[in-house]
């Protein structure tokens, strides 16, 4: 049985008293909730805070992004060992906004995968197609590049993978995919580490894109749907408890 993950992206948002506000409320609204992975990835900037802030409540912290190096004269960038040093247990990877504003490439993710995984931080890998490919019929197609590309050379650290299934039309649009579409493709990615990996159904799949209180339950309904990443709406506390708290 695949324990469900809810992660939150913050993404480019909070102001240090926001977070330490939005910590407290957040974890007043979810206290007993104890049934799911709750990961919340907050700018770089936050995250010592956010990581002591959480600390004993039994969530995670994860960042945005980091580099594949462990040091070097990577101006701007952040190793894996200094996520860990404060705290961070997950590390988004691949996400769309990273591969279409900062050129990411599947090989860039794909180095950065290993790193965290050599430093035993977990990896978030997201994947997902633009509306222009979808509407070409192509989303099986760049979700099995991007999958695989970034997996290359993982073996039996597969099920230390997360994956988050994130069509590009529907991030911050309101566009959502609907239940039933968003588990074609989560099925379709299953099926397809069924057949390069034995440890496949260890392998939590997450899908993102505009979740929302009101269109979380219908989500998590599905067979092969194991959690979501939330962008927008996990900067409302009470919204994001809402979603942790789904039936």
């Amino acid at each position: 049985m695949r324990r469900p993950v809810i992660a939150g992206n913050w993404k480019m948002n909070m102001t240090s008293q926001q977070a330490r506000t939005w910590v407290n409320q957040f974890k007043a609204l979810v206290a007993d909730v104890s049934s799911a992975d709750i990961v919340v990835c907050p700018p770089h900037v936050l995250l010592s805070q956010v990581c002591n802030d959480l600390q004993g409540t039994g969530f995670k912290v994860g960042a945005q992004n980091m580099h594949w190096e462990d040091e070097g004269a990577y101006t701007g960038e952040t190793s894996p060992a200094m996520l860990k040093d404060v705290g961070c247990s997950h590390v988004l990877l691949g996400h769309s906004e990273r591969r279409a504003l900062f050129g990411e490439t599947d090989q860039h993710v794909n180095k950065k995968l290993h790193a965290a995984l050599n430093n035993n931080i977990t990896p978030v890998l997201c994947v997902g197609e633009t509306l222009e490919q979808r509407e070409q019929g192509e989303t099986e197609q760049v979700c099995k590049t991007q999958v695989m590309a970034g997996l290359a050379q993982v073996s039996e650290q597969l099920p230390r993978v997360v994956i988050a299934y994130e069509p590009v039309w529907a991030i911050g649009t309101g566009r959502t995919a609907t239940p039933e579409d968003a588990q074609a493709v989560i099925g379709f990615i299953r099926g397809l580490l069924r057949e390069n990996w034995d440890t496949a159904d260890s392998v939590a799949i997450l899908y993102g894109g505009s979740v929302k209180p009101d269109n979380i339950d219908g989500l998590m309904a599905q067979q092969d749907i194991d959690g979501v990443l939330v962008g927008g709406a996990s900067l409302d506390p009470q919204g994001f408890a809402r979603i942790v708290k789904y039936e």
